[in-house]
């Protein structure tokens, strides 16, 4: 006996009356089982999403077809096998985030294969040698950032990536670059977006007194740092940390919240809307 396949299927649409019926119709219809359905509607703007978890054996063109034949006008309909998504780490020179991710991949608990480390310093090639990762320096030294983001980019096409993780990757990177890998792309932003936007949001929060701090998720687009967010979190501060001490603090919270949304990402609960999410 052929042993069941795992897939993920995503809907999002316009809502209407009898859409559960008629989807969950068509899966029976495929003999398919459900293993696990989510489903979110938003009334304000009459949009159905659905996710769902499916078991058995299928034809996936057809599945889709027959869905897309039952379903209002202009539906986004995704199904695919589930598996590991291949990804790709950029890093600069600080490991914390780095060094999370490698430790979670060489345990067995990320649900991606990582293809490669690339940087634009040598810093962080002695970590990747210790977990066998191919590692790729990029110097930007004497090169515009067109020059140097050509020369990163030749050296991504050699891999076939679902997602490019931004693990404190410290170079603003252009509209052109951004292009190439749209939603691809997943950053970590050392504080709680919308706030201190920028350069040195530590020096900036100790500046303004601020009492809690945090990190922020999120997906990368062509405005800095308002791609759509995915994970948030904060820790409190007080008056006696300097803004180096909140550094420090901030860096486990970094780690934390983008270990979380890489979760969210490789198992593919996430809907993008109008630079907004819908996770499940």
């Amino acid at each position: 006996m052929q042993e069941s396949k795992n897939y993920i299927l995503k809907i999002d649409c316009s809502d209407e009356k009898g859409l559960i019926y008629r989807i969950a119709d068509v899966v029976f219809k495929y003999q398919l089982n459900i293993i696990k359905n989510d489903e979110f509607v938003d009334r304000d703007n009459g949009k159905f999403f659905m996710r769902a978890e499916l078991s058995g054996e299928m034809n996936m063109n057809a599945f889709k077809g027959t869905l897309e034949a039952m379903l209002p006008a202009h539906a986004d309909i995704y199904v695919a096998e589930a598996r590991k998504k291949d990804i790709i780490l950029m890093g600069t020179k600080e490991t914390h985030c780095l060094g999370d991710i490698l430790l979670k991949h060489d345990s067995d608990d990320l649900n991606a294969n990582i293809l490669a480390i690339v940087s634009n310093y040598e810093d962080l090639k002695g970590l990747s040698d210790k977990f066998n990762i191919p590692f790729h320096c990029v110097s930007h030294e004497g090169l515009n950032r067109a020059e140097h983001e050509a020369k990163v980019l030749e050296v991504l096409s050699a891999y076939t990536v679902d997602y490019i993780v931004l693990a404190k990757y410290m170079r603003i990177l252009s509209s052109e670059f951004v292009g190439h890998y749209e939603e691809k792309m997943i950053n970590i932003h050392h504080s709680f977006l919308p706030a201190f936007i920028g350069a040195n949001p530590y020096k900036q929060a100790f500046s303004r007194g601020v009492k809690i701090i945090g990190a922020t998720a999120h997906f990368v687009n062509n405005n800095l740092d308002e791609g759509p967010i995915i994970a948030q979190d904060v820790i409190h501060v007080n008056h006696e940390m300097t803004w180096k001490d909140m550094q420090r603090a901030g860096r486990n919270v970094e780690k934390n919240v983008l270990s979380n949304a890489l979760d969210l990402v490789f198992e593919e609960r996430i809907f993008v809307h109008d630079n907004k999410t819908i996770i499940f």
